[in-house]
C-alpha cells in the first residue's frame, strides 16, 4: 500500500526522481551525451520515440532500426525539426527475424560507426498464437531472442568504443513489472507455445518474454564482468502506459480498463523517463546488472532474481539463434540444459 502510495504523488526515491519525473528532468544534468552514438530499438512510437527525442535534444547521434521505413523516415523528421544539428541514422530491421537482426549488424559495422548506447526498447504483444520465420513464438522472438542477438553480435564494437573512447558503454534492456508474472518452467512452456500453440495465453508469453529480458541482463553482466568490459547493463520498468503495444485491441474493452486504471498511468514523457535515467546518468556508472522502476533500482520476482535461470537461459538462447531448425532446437531444449 505505501509503495502504491509513493507512487500515485510521485514521491521520489533515493535517485532523487520518481514515478512522476519526465525524461526531461532526468537527462538535465547529462552534459556528456552529444559525445554518443545511441541505438534504439521501438523509436517509432511510444516510449522509444521519445527516447530518442530526448537523446537527441540532449545532442546524442542516433540509428533507428524499424520495420517500417516509412515510420522510422518520419520520426528522422520530427527529431530533426526540433534538433536540426543532430545526426539520424534509419537502418531496417525485423526483430522477429534473426537474419534480419545479422543483416542490421553487418550494415552498421560497414558505417564504421562508434557504438555506446545501445536501448533494447521495442516490444510486441501477440493476442494470437503465432510463428516467426526461424520457429519460435512471435512474442518471445520479437521481445527478447532479437534483441538477445543484436546485442550478442553489436556487444565487440561497444567493448572496442569504450576502451577507445574511454566513455562507459551502457545497454539497457527494457522490461516490464509483468515478468513478475510469469512462475513455473519457463523452457517448457515456450517448448510448448512453439511446437503447437496449444498452451498458448498471449498474457503469460508477453510475461515469459519480459522475464527472459530480467534474465539476459542478469546473466550479460556477469559475463561483461568476467571480461573487464567497461559496459554495463541494466533492465527498466517503465511503467504503466498506453502505447501502439496495445493497437490490435483498440475498442470499448480497452478503453474501458485503460480509464479504470488511469490514475495508475504514466504520460509516454514520465514512463520514458527510467529508461534515459539509467542510459545516461552518472552516478550509475558502477552499476550493472540492477533492474529499474520509476528511476531507483527495484526488485525483481524470484524467478528473475536466479543466477542459474540466467545461466540456463543464455545457454537456450545460444542454440536458438545458432540453429537452422529452430523448432526442433526449442523442441529439444529440455535435453540440452
Amino acid at each position: 500500500m505505501l509503495e502504491t502510495i509513493k507512487y500515485l504523488i510521485g514521491a521520489v526515491g533515493p535517485s532523487g526522481y520518481g514515478s512522476k519525473s519526465t525524461a526531461e528532468q532526468v537527462t538535465e544534468s547529462c552534459t556528456n551525451i552529444h559525445s554518443i552514438t545511441a541505438i534504439i530499438t521501438g523509436a517509432t512510437s511510444g516510449i522509444g520515440a521519445e527516447t530518442a527525442r530526448v537523446l537527441a535534444k540532449r545532442g546524442a547521434r542516433l540509428v533507428l532500426p524499424a520495420r517500417s521505413f516509412k515510420a522510422a523516415e518520419e520520426t528522422k523528421a520530427r527529431i530533426q525539426t526540433e534538433c536540426p544539428a543532430v545526426e539520424v541514422v534509419v537502418m531496417a530491421l525485423d526483430l522477429s527475424s534473426l537474419s534480419s537482426v545479422r543483416n542490421f549488424v553487418r550494415e552498421f559495422e560497414s558505417l564504421d560507426l562508434p557504438l555506446n548506447l545501445l536501448i533494447n526498447n521495442a516490444g510486441r504483444f501477440s493476442y494470437e498464437h503465432a510463428i516467426s520465420e526461424d520457429g519460435i513464438e512471435m512474442t518471445f522472438a520479437t521481445n527478447y531472442l532479437g534483441h538477445f542477438l543484436l546485442t550478442k553480435l553489436l556487444l565487440k564494437r561497444m567493448i572496442d568504443t569504450a576502451a577507445s573512447t574511454g566513455i562507459q558503454g551502457r545497454i539497457v534492456n527494457v522490461s516490464s513489472n509483468i515478468h513478475t508474472w510469469f512462475t513455473g518452467d519457463s523452457f517448457r512452456y515456450l517448448t510448448l507455445i512453439t511446437t503447437n500453440g496449444s498452451q498458448y495465453d498471449a498474457t503469460r508469453a508477453y510475461a515469459l518474454s519480459k522475464l527472459a529480458n530480467v534474465l539476459h541482463t542478469k546473466e550479460l553482466a556477469r559475463r561483461l564482468n568476467q571480461m573487464g568490459a567497461n559496459v554495463t547493463v541494466n533492465c527498466v520498468h517503465p511503467g504503466i502506459v498506453r502505447t501502439r503495444l496495445t493497437r490490435d485491441r483498440e475498442g470499448t474493452i480497452t478503453d474501458l480498463a485503460f480509464f479504470l486504471a488511469s490514475k495508475l498511468l504514466k504520460t509516454i514523457p514520465q514512463a520514458a523517463a527510467t529508461t534515459c535515467y539509467v542510459a545516461t546518468h552518472s552516478r550509475l556508472e558502477k552499476t550493472t546488472g540492477k533492474y529499474f522502476a520509476d528511476c531507483n533500482e527495484a526488485p525483481t520476482s524470484k524467478l528473475g532474481s536466479n543466477a542459474g535461470e540466467a545461466e540456463r537461459l543464455w545457454s537456450a538462447s545460444e542454440i536458438m539463434v545458432e540453429s537452422k531448425d529452430s523448432i526442433k532446437a526449442v523442441s529439444n531444449l529440455m535435453k540440452h540444459i
